[in-house]
């Protein structure tokens, strides 16, 4: 190894041949032993020489690997850094409080563009121009315009959202309808309170990665000294600390605006817990209430013996349990009742005038009610304007009396038509003549037949077939109505109580009238009538004696002994619609 080094020291540091050859005749010229000492002298100076050189050289080539080592270690750590800082620009790409620190920076760099235009303005007022003057004017106009869009940022980095919501001023609980409204203004309390810590978080976030973003900024700049590293290093280090300084101002106004909604929350629910208290005492009484009609309503059924009576009892207790009802209401949840009456006075007027006919029914249903003079099941007769309607009571309602027509004289003389409902209004009771046939538990009215006969007939017996024929068939019908009228007595001053069938006789013009009444039942009068009126009529028929008066024309061809054709005998009626008319 070392023969190598002397012998690359030798070559490359060989001197020219004319150098050699001068030192060449020295040596001849000098001593043996000399030359020889000269000789290993300067073999051993161009040994070390060469030596140095070639450690200068190892330990240039050892420098320059370690630069190509640490420039490749910088490169690869630069790229890292640049993919970390990509990845929190990424994160931060659609930040809207990111969104809104641009709108904050544009708000100062425009107010700084308007103090400079003003100014320019106040400089150049008397040497520029009028064109100079209104493009200023122009320019200050349209930065005014814009700062008025942006005005919110104009102390807030992230403008309106340093600001909580409003706390909105709730009402009062003062009915059960007032309990959802609160609770949904509990919700919408819970939701600002948490939108606002929300908000706290993310500028809390936000903080944490501009801090990150900004040591990996610094990093990067120890590595690569650049300019744009230097410029973002400055922008991130100031949007820190804005954000930071908004942050203690969230987390300030956090602690006590979350301690205000809880106290609004805690006030809400002290009303809705009062709410709720009346609400189930009111809904005690209602049930008290219904318990104590229900009491009633069993115990005074047993003292009615007719259904209908029950009924309209029934009715005004339901009526009188609903007002109370009403009423409780009315004092539970109307703190001012005074003021109540005061506005529905001044209201009186223009409602009575304009509900005139409801109020008027409502009347009539309290006089209906408390007079008894109609009740559901009695069969009446309304005439209005000339219609007639008789039928019986369905129903007795606040405003309207229901009635089903059936099958009477009425429905056969003047309507022809029946099985109809009407309805009619309460109020009628004090304007139109309403009929009660079955009032006060009388179920039998009078009734009567006309019968025309011919003047020359025999009256007198005519009139004893017809009583004898009406006593035989309202014999139970009388028997009952004088029991009613008896029991009426207490009730009524009664003169006129003649029970029996009564016969009359009138002269007209064309004939004479026999004019038979009877008592009959209030709900069946047209079926004994439409019995009678054949027996009548045969009975008369087999008398020679009595004769039929009516409009006809008489051709006798023939010579006859009965004018008005061959006698009819009597027909019996049949056993079992006797007993049932009876009954009836």
């Amino acid at each position: 190894m070392l023969k190598k080094i002397l012998l690359s020291t030798l070559l490359v540091s060989s001197f020219s041949f004319a150098q050699v050859s001068a030192e060449q005749k020295i040596i001849d010229t000098a001593d043996k032993a000399v030359v020889d000492k000269i000789e290993q002298k300067i073999i051993k100076e161009k040994f070390d020489e060469a030596q140095k050189e070639l450690e200068a050289k190892k330990a240039r080539e050892l420098a320059e690997k370690k630069a190509r080592d640490l420039d490749m270690q910088n490169l690869a750590q630069i790229n890292v850094i640049l993919g970390k800082i990509k990845k929190i620009d990424l994160q931060l790409k659609d930040n809207i409080l990111l969104k809104r620190y641009s709108n904050y920076l544009s708000y100062r760099k425009i107010s700084t563009e308007l103090a400079l235009y003003k100014r320019s303005l106040i400089k150049k007022k008397k040497i520029a121009s009028e064109e100079q003057l209104y493009q200023l004017h122009n320019k200050i106009k349209v930065k005014e315009n814009e700062l008025e869009l942006i005005n919110e940022y104009k102390g807030s980095p992230i403008g309106g959202f340093i600001n909580p919501p409003v706390i909105e001023e709730y009402d009062l609980i003062t009915n059960p309808f007032g309990i959802i409204n609160a609770l949904s203004q509990i919700k919408k309390l819970e939701d600002n309170k948490k939108q606002f810590r929300n908000l706290e978080k993310d500028i809390n976030s936000l903080t944490v990665r501009l801090d990150d973003e900004l040591i990996l900024y610094l990093e990067l700049f120890n590595l690569d000294q650049q300019g744009e590293y230097k410029e973002k290093i400055t922008f991130l280090d100031k949007q820190k600390k804005d954000f930071t300084m908004v942050l203690e101002i969230v987390s300030t106004t956090q602690v006590v605006y979350t301690r205000k909604i809880e106290q609004v929350i805690l006030e809400i629910k002290d009303q809705i817990s009062q709410q709720v208290q009346k609400i189930l005492i009111i809904l005690t009484i209602i049930i008290l209430l219904s318990f104590v009609a229900f009491l009633v309503k069993l115990a005074l059924k047993k003292y009615f013996s007719q259904n209908e009576s029950y009924y309209m009892t029934n009715k005004v207790i339901n009526f009188s349990v609903v007002f109370l009802i009403i009423m409780v209401l009315m004092f539970s949840y109307i703190d001012n009742v005074s003021y109540l009456v005061t506005i529905l006075g001044f209201a009186s007027a223009g409602i009575a005038i304009a509900l005139k006919d409801w109020f008027m029914s409502i009347f009539g249903w309290m006089v209906i009610v408390t007079s008894g003079s109609i009740q559901v099941g009695d069969r009446i007769k309304v005439t209005r304007n000339g219609l007639e309607a008789v039928g019986d009571v369905l129903d007795i309602s606040l405003f309207k009396i229901t009635i089903r027509e059936d099958i009477t004289y009425t429905s056969y003389t003047v309507n022809r038509r029946t099985g109809r409902i009407f309805f009619i209004p309460n109020n009628y009771i004090f304007s139109e003549m309403i009929a009660n046939y079955t009032h006060s538990g009388l179920r039998t009215v009078w009734d009567g037949i006309d019968i025309t006969l011919t003047f020359d007939s025999n009256h007198k017996k005519a009139q004893k077939i017809v009583k004898d024929i009406l006593k035989h068939y309202s014999k139970g019908y009388t028997d009952i109505t004088r029991k009613q009228l008896s029991k009426m007595r207490s009730k009524y001053q009664l003169r006129a109580t003649g029970v029996e069938p009564r016969v009359f006789t009138f002269i007209e013009p064309h004939g004479m009238v026999i004019s038979g009444w009877y008592l009959t039942n209030s709900y069946a009068a047209l079926q004994l009538r439409s019995t009678m009126s054949p027996e009548i009529l045969e009975a008369f028929m087999k008398e020679d004696d009595i004769h039929i008066a009516y409009p006809t024309q008489q051709i006798n061809i023939n010579r006859t002994d009965n004018a008005y054709g061959v006698s009819v005998k009597k027909r019996e009626m049949p056993k079992e619609l006797e007993d049932d008319i009876i009954k009836r």
